[in-house]
């Protein structure tokens, strides 16, 4: 399964450790699943993890330790088009990765703006905790 994964899991997943979002992101990348992320997913997460207000709940190493083994884990995908379709247009990134045939599942935290799209061109759009149930996982 292809997995794309928004920076608000992401962000959750490297600040939380054993959190349900971690799972999640630690499911993404172990095989058989594949994590998909181009430049700009993978910048916005940069940008996002490194902010100053998170140094206060987890460690600058924690935080590049988990962009690395993400990055290194992901396969490399660029947008085949510009998408203009979500309510905020800096999520229209995650569309694109996802674009059908790219993506079988977006994982978001994004209540306000993408898990409302579910499901987007026959793509689900999961919460965390709902793509690992959908993977058998038991959420505790």
């Amino acid at each position: 399964m292809i997995v794309a994964v928004d920076a608000s899991s992401f962000v959750s997943a490297a600040l939380k450790p054993e959190s349900v979002p971690e799972r999640a992101l630690l499911l993404a990348i172990d095989d058989p699943n594949r994590l998909a992320l181009s430049q700009a997913v993978e910048d916005e997460y940069r940008e996002v993890i490194f902010r100053r207000k998170f140094d206060r709940f987890v460690s600058r190493e924690r935080r590049q330790r988990i962009l690395d083994i993400v990055v290194f884990a992901a396969d490399r995908v660029e947008p085949m088009e510009r998408l203009r379709e979500c309510r905020d247009p800096k999520d229209d990134k995650y569309l694109e990765l996802a674009a059908p045939g790219r993506a079988d599942v977006i994982v978001s935290s994004d209540a306000r703006h993408l898990l409302p799209m579910h499901p987007w061109r026959g793509i689900p759009i999961l919460a965390p905790a709902a793509f690992l149930a959908c993977a058998g996982e038991i959420i505790e």
